[in-house]
C-alpha cells in the first residue's frame, strides 16, 4: 500500500511539473487556447457545403409566359440571382470563363409550345465545373426548382409527388455536420502536439537526463507524460463542445457521458501516438514535423470532409487504423442521432484497442531511451 501511495505521489509530481511547464508560459497558454478557438470559428463559418449566392446568366430564347415564370422561380430563390441575360449560349460562355457567372440557364425557343402540348420541354443548365463540389450542389438546387415548376405546370392528373425529409438535420445545415467533427479534429491536434513535444522539450532543455536519476520508473514516467495531455484535451474538448452548442446552436441530443467516454478513449490513442513520435525525436522541430506528418493523413482519412465510401478501396481499409474515424462517428452520433451505448460500443472498442497498442509501443520506445 505504501509503495502504491509513493508511486501515485511521484506520478502526481510529474503531472504537476508538466502542467506548469505548459501553462506558466503566457505564449504556451495562448497556443493551447487561442488557435483551437480560432480554428473552430473559422471552420465553423468558412467550411460549409451550403451555397447561397449563385450568379446566373439567363438565355431565354422562348420569351413566353411559361419561360418567364421559370426564370422568375430562379430569380425568386435566395440562392440564385441574375447577372446577365445574353442572347445565346455562345455569348454566355465568356461570362463563365471569366468567373462573372457560375451558371447558365438556357431555355430553348420551343419551351412554351412543348409544355402546352405535354411534350416534356427540356431546359439546359450549364455549370462552372472547375469546382466540382460547388457545381454538383448548384445543379442539384437548379434541378429542384425545375422539378417544382414541372409539377405545377404538368397537364392532366397530378404526377406522383416526392417529399424528402432529412432526419437528424432537418434544414441540412452544414454547420451541424462540420462543427461536431471539429471536436474530434481539434482534440487530435492538441493532444498529439502536446505529447509529441513533451519528451523532445525535455531533451532540448537538458532536463531529460535529470528524469533518469529520479525514482520514477518507466511506467510512472509514461503515465506522468500521458495524464497532462489527457487533462488538457478534455478541457479543450469541453470548451469546443460548449461553443458548438451555445454559439453555433448545434443540438446535443445524446448523453454527454457517452460523448466523453468516446473522447477519452480517442485521447488515449492519440496520446500514445504522440508519445511514440516524441520518443523517436531528439528536437522539438523534429517532433513538430512528425506530429503534422501524422495529423494531416489522419484528418483526410477520417471522413471529416469527404465520405469514406467515396475513397478507393485501399484507402477505405486504411481508415480502420485511424482512431479519428471512430471518434467522428461517435461525436456526430451523440450530437445529432442520440446513438445508444449498444451501437457506440462498436466505435469504442477499436479506439481502446488502438490506444492499448500505441501506449504499449510508446512504453517500449521509452524503455529503450531510458536504457
Amino acid at each position: 500500500m505504501g509503495g502504491l501511495r509513493a508511486s501515485l505521489g511521484r506520478i502526481a509530481g510529474l503531472v504537476a511539473k508538466e502542467l506548469l511547464a505548459l501553462l506558466k508560459d503566457p505564449k504556451g497558454r495562448f497556443v493551447l487556447i487561442g488557435p483551437p478557438i480560432l480554428q473552430l470559428l473559422v471552420f465553423g463559418y468558412a467550411a460549409t457545403f451550403d451555397i447561397s449566392d449563385v450568379r446566373m446568366a439567363v438565355v431565354n430564347r422562348d420569351g413566353g409566359a411559361a419561360s418567364r415564370a421559370l426564370v422568375a422561380r430562379f430569380a425568386g430563390s435566395p440562392t440564385f440571382h441574375t447577372v446577365a441575360a445574353p442572347d445565346s449560349v455562345r455569348q454566355a460562355r465568356p461570362l463563365v470563363a471569366a468567373r462573372r457567372a457560375d451558371m447558365v440557364l438556357h431555355i430553348g425557343p420551343r419551351f412554351g409550345r412543348d409544355l402546352a402540348r405535354g411534350l416534356g420541354p427540356q431546359v439546359q443548365v450549364l455549370v462552372d465545373g472547375r469546382n466540382s463540389n460547388t457545381a454538383a450542389i448548384t445543379a442539384q438546387y437548379a434541378g429542384r426548382i425545375v422539378a417544382a415548376f414541372n409539377a405545377d405546370h404538368t397537364a392532366g392528373p397530378a404526377p406522383p409527388e416526392l417529399r424528402v425529409r432529412a432526419w437528424f438535420n432537418p434544414n441540412l445545415r452544414s454547420q451541424w455536420f462540420i462543427v461536431p467533427g471539429l471536436v474530434g479534429v481539434l482534440t487530435l491536434v492538441i493532444t498529439t502536439l502536446v505529447t509529441s513535444l513533451s519528451v523532445a522539450r525535455e531533451r532540448e532543455a537538458g532536463t531529460f537526463n535529470q528524469l533518469l536519476v529520479t525514482p520514477l520508473r518507466p511506467p510512472e514516467l509514461l503515465l506522468g507524460k500521458t495524464l497532462p495531455a489527457v487533462l488538457i484535451g478534455l478541457a479543450e474538448a469541453t470548451v469546443i463542445v460548449a461553443v458548438a452548442v451555445v454559439w453555433f446552436g448545434v443540438p446535443l441530443v445524446g448523453h454527454p457521458g457517452l460523448l466523453y467516454l468516446g473522447l477519452l478513449l480517442f485521447m488515449l490513442s492519440t496520446v500514445g501516438i504522440g508519445l511514440m513520435i516524441s520518443s523517436l525525436c531528439t528536437t522539438q522541430q523534429q517532433a513538430l514535423l512528425g506530429a503534422f506528418l501524422y495529423i494531416v493523413p489522419s484528418v483526410i482519412l477520417s471522413g471529416f470532409a469527404t465520405p469514406i465510401a467515396n475513397m478507393p478501396p485501399l484507402m477505405q481499409h486504411l481508415t480502420y487504423l485511424n482512431p479519428l474515424r471512430y471518434c467522428l462517428i461517435t461525436v456526430r452520433g451523440v450530437f445529432l442521432e442520440d446513438l445508444p451505448a449498444a451501437v457506440l460500443v462498436h466505435q469504442f472498442w477499436p479506439m481502446a484497442l488502438i490506444g492499448a497498442l500505441t501506449m504499449a509501443a510508446a512504453a517500449v520506445f521509452f524503455r529503450r531511451r531510458l536504457g
